[in-house]
């Protein structure tokens, strides 16, 4: 039974109720990775796209797609997803992948499959590199 004293918040642009005062959504989907851009800050767009950059290097074979909502590398299947958030940019190759660097990966902020990177810190280009083509040889098998 839902409480009646529930408060909840109705964005103004798409009408959805949420629980939280001004829940981060999405009130239209994306339909490329350049509107999923688009839609963020300054700030946040120069991470994104630097992240694109080194995917796009790594994975040049692989279709840019948008896929639970969040942009993604495809060949055949999901390779690879990269998300931004509230206070980090989210890499999203996997568990198992996750699990295969996970030396590589001491410092940073890792769980289920998923990488988080402060805004505030430079991005692991070579580690995002290996882990992407990592991810493009184990998954497209």
């Amino acid at each position: 039974m839902k409480n009646s004293f529930t408060m909840t918040w109705k964005c103004p642009k798409c009408g959805r109720e949420f629980s939280r005062q001004n829940q981060d959504h999405y009130c239209t989907k994306p339909q490329n990775i350049d509107e999923y851009i688009a839609a963020r800050d300054e700030q946040i767009r120069s991470k994104l796209n630097e992240v694109r950059s080194i995917l796009h290097g790594a994975l040049p074979e692989a279709e840019e797609r948008i896929s639970w909502s969040m942009p993604t590398y495809w060949k055949g299947r999901n390779i690879i997803h990269f998300a931004a958030s509230k206070n980090h940019l989210g890499i999203y190759p996997g568990e198992e992948a996750t699990a295969v660097f996970a030396e590589d990966l001491t410092g940073f902020d890792v769980s289920k499959g998923t990488i988080r990177i402060p805004y505030d810190q430079p991005l692991p280009v070579n580690l995002i590199e290996r882990i992407a083509r990592w991810c493009y040889e184990e998954y497209r098998k």
